[in-house]
Order: structure tokens, then sequence, then C-alpha cells
């Protein structure tokens, strides 16, 4: 019997920031390996929307960042489901070329862009902050895109964010920025303090003028589903996902790791996969 056009709408975030960029180009690959489904995006307020307009069936798809994404999935009775592992998120702070601070505890007292009201990346850069005892005048944004420019000018001493081609850091990188992780000692104490973080390297090159590897803390972010996608269009999410694996990696840098492998490995509990996948998964002796 042959397969009926299906339509999914993909909840990613306010324009500007990582997951509109991802979203697009894992809309458009995933859609070409199967004619019979349609990905279309929609800017929404970022993670922290994403998953109640999921769990109210508003959305069919949506990308979650690591600290929500995990939240959400250990609710009790969550219905909520993984479709796929998108990306590594290892977080830190930019901050101009030719600013005084050094650490994290430089910034203390400072202003500082989190990022946008409901962004997972600002709930990581929060618990960062807390488990550090170093408190910062926060900044949150309407658009992700206004926080490169606040660093340059002045009106912030550094500007949060995490993971690999993230247009922020980009931004602030080819403008002769500077990047600040957590030392091994800090890493020690946020992981001790948050099990939703996880210990994660930047690699060298990941940005302009980055020459060595930055070891940090951060998450995977995930694709979500809603309760009720059916598990035929799991399966065939699957399979379309991992056929785009390499054309996804080519056009993205962070998407290099949005694999089923991945998938696998990352999810808190193989439970938490939708059933969907997992039958895919189990196919391809995953």
């Amino acid at each position: 019997m042959e397969a009926i056009l299906v339509t999914l709408i993909l909840g990613t975030a306010t324009p500007g920031g990582g997951f509109p960029v991802y979203g697009d180009a894992f809309a458009d690959m995933v859609n070409a390996q199967d004619p019979k489904l349609s990905i279309q995006t929609r800017n929404t307020k970022g993670s922290a929307e994403n998953v109640p307009l999921l769990e109210a069936d508003k959305l069919d798809l949506g990308l979650v960042a690591g600290e929500i994404a995990s939240a959400a999935l250990a609710k009790p009775g969550t219905r909520l489901r993984i479709v796929a592992a998108m990306y590594s998120s290892p977080g830190m702070f930019a901050v101009r070329g030719d600013s005084p601070v050094r650490a994290i505890a430089d910034l203390k007292g400072r202003p500082v862009v989190l990022g946008t009201q409901g962004s997972g990346l600002t709930v990581m850069g929060r618990g960062v902050l807390e488990v550090l005892g170093v408190e910062v005048t926060p900044i949150l944004l309407e658009k992700a895109a206004d926080g490169p420019a606040m660093v340059l000018d002045g009106r912030a001493a550094a500007l949060w964010g995490a993971g690999i081609g993230w247009p922020g850091f980009s931004a602030l990188a080819k403008a002769g920025g500077r990047f600040i992780a957590p030392n091994a000692g800090e890493i020690q104490q946020i992981l001790a303090r948050n099990s939703a973080l996880k210990a994660l390297t930047m690699p060298a090159g990941s940005y302009p003028g980055q020459d060595a590897p930055l070891d940090t803390v951060g998450s995977w972010s995930f694709v979500l589903a809603k309760p009720e996608l059916p598990g035929d269009v799991a399966y065939r999410l699957a399979r379309a996902i991992h056929r785009a694996e390499a054309r996804l990696a080519a056009r993205l840098a962070q998407a290099r790791e949005t694999t089923m492998a991945n998938t696998r490995t990352a999810a808190p509990n193989p439970e938490l996969i939708h059933p969907g996948v997992r039958k895919y998964l189990r196919e391809i002796g995953l």
C-alpha cells in the first residue's frame, strides 16, 4: 500500500539562534529522503515553549535543548518521545578579544547575555553560574541574534552559548572574540550538582581563532515527538534521518552528530525513544 503524504510541523526557536538554522537543514535533508514526508519548520520561543506545544498536540515535532529535554523526559508519566539526538552542546562564555575577563569568576557583577527567555541554553547558563556562585546581571533577549552586538559594543561583558557552529559564537569569533570555559575543578563541581549535564569537549578549530580543544559541560539536544505521533510515521522519520546523515553533516557542522547511533546512546533511557524509531534501530542492528 502506497504511503500517503504526511505533513509534520517542527518547532524551532527565535530567529538568529542555532535551532532555526538546524531545523531548516534537518527538514530539507529529511524531506529529500522520503517524498511522502513534508517537515515544515515554525519559529517558536524555543525549547521551553516547544515542550508544552508538543504536549498540547500543537506541534508534531520540536527541537528541545538539553536541560529542558532532560526535565521533560524525566516527568512521571510523560508521553513525549525522542525521534533523534540532534547534537551535544558544550556550553561556555564568549568575550571580546580585549576583555579583561579570563575566568568565569571574573564575570561577577557584570552584565552577561544568557539568551532568550524560552531557551534551553539560558537554563543551562543560569545553572552553571548558580553552582559556581557567580552572580551576574543577566540580560535576556527577545531575539538570539541580538546577543553578539551587545558584547561587541560593550553593553555586555560576555555571551553564554553552546555547541559547534552556533551563530552567536561564530559572530564573536570572527570579530576576534575569546572563549571562557569552566576549569577542571569547576567542571567537577558543576557535574556533582547537576545530573542533567555531562562533561563535553569543544574540538579545536570549531570557531575561528580557537586553536585548542576546550573542556566544559553541556548536554544533548533532541528532536522530540508529540505523544500521538503514529508509529509508522516515526519509523519513516528514523529511516529518512538515517539515510540523510551524510548530507546533513555536509550541510551543517553541528549536524554531524545527528545519527541513529547517537540517538541510541544519548537517550537517557531506551524506553524514551519513540517505539517506531526503536523498531528501525532494531532493523539496522542498533
